[in-house]
């Protein structure tokens, strides 16, 4: 949805100048730089901040902008510490920004981070490297009772207690280390017919183990607030998520942030208590047909764009 999110964007980018000149764009899931290509190849006055937790993104993204030069300033950070990518950049406020959640494309597509359960690997998942917790060391510490929430409340498994139960069973023979046992004892533990219909047995499982490890949705619920908070009058936030858990914290936060805080009943706002954002989307879009028939990963995104219109003061 490339087209759409400059689309929606670039009232924000060009809000001072056509090309972009004295905008500020943050791309705080920068992946190998897709995204943060177009915006500089559409605006070629605009100065562009790019976060990413994983630093092979990062040097694979550096590598690709390289034609944009001193335009570009790369930050190695979760995309919660956008304050501290500021500071880095030397600015305070930013025009227009696109958080684009969950696992890249570019992560899926390398076998050896774990992160596909059609290939046996590492049972890894760390979107940083340096991160100490790996979906092997959740299989093989949690107790029970712990592995199937985080099954239940980040993977929605409707057999969070019994996969629990033979993950316990089986790290007693032996530790979990390669995705391919894990994905055997999915096949063996969801009933046949939840197998023929529910989609890829091990899809929910590792799902909530990848949100596990990285902490995504604590990351989110943080990423929100400190965005919104650092955003120009006339800016835009675009949140793209790709499950309901993401999307659901997304929509609560911008539901509350364009909420007039006059008591109901007044036919007008009182001074003080209209809100300082509008929503710029209706509800979540989602991809078109031809979207997902040139890139089926876009099936299940859901797209909404804020936007400052008071307060932000510099």
């Amino acid at each position: 949805m490339a087209e759409r999110m400059i689309e929606l964007l670039t009232p924000a980018i060009t809000r001072r100048d056509p090309d972009g000149s004295g905008a500020i764009y943050v791309d705080g899931t920068l992946g190998a730089g897709g995204h943060t290509e177009l915006i500089a190849q559409r605006f070629p006055g605009v100065a562009i901040i790019g976060i990413d937790r994983d630093i092979n993104a990062l040097d694979l993204a550096r590598e690709r902008l390289s034609p944009f030069g001193d335009r570009i300033t790369l930050v190695h950070t979760r995309y919660d510490a956008v304050d501290d990518a500021l500071e880095q950049a030397g600015v305070k406020k930013f025009d227009a920004a696109l958080y684009d959640l969950g696992v890249s494309s570019m992560q899926l597509d390398q076998p050896d981070r774990g992160f596909a359960y059609a290939v046996d690997a590492p049972l890894d998942m760390r979107m940083n490297a340096d991160d100490p917790l790996t979906a092997a060391d959740i299989l093989n510490t949690y107790g029970h009772g712990e592995l199937a929430r985080v099954l239940s409340e980040y993977g929605d498994e409707r057999f969070a207690g019994k996969i629990a139960s033979a993950v316990l069973r089986e790290r007693e023979i032996e530790p979990f280390t390669t995705s391919g046992r894990l994905v055997e004892l999915l096949y063996r533990t969801i009933p046949a017919a939840t197998r023929r219909t529910g989609g890829h047995p091990a899809k929910r499982t590792f799902q909530a183990l990848r949100i596990e490890v990285n902490g995504e949705l604590t990351s989110l619920k943080a990423a929100l607030p400190a965005a919104l908070s650092a955003l120009n009058v006339g800016g835009r936030l675009a949140i793209m998520s790709y499950q309901s858990l993401e999307d659901r914290i997304v929509k609560r936060e911008f539901v509350e942030r364009t909420k007039s805080k006059t008591p109901p009943g007044l036919p007008v706002d009182l001074p003080g208590t209209a809100p300082d954002f509008a929503l710029v989307t209706r509800g979540a879009e989602q991809a078109s047909a031809d979207e997902i028939e040139y890139n089926p990963r876009s099936a299940s995104v859901r797209v909404r764009v804020i936007e400052r219109i008071a307060g932000g003061k510099k």
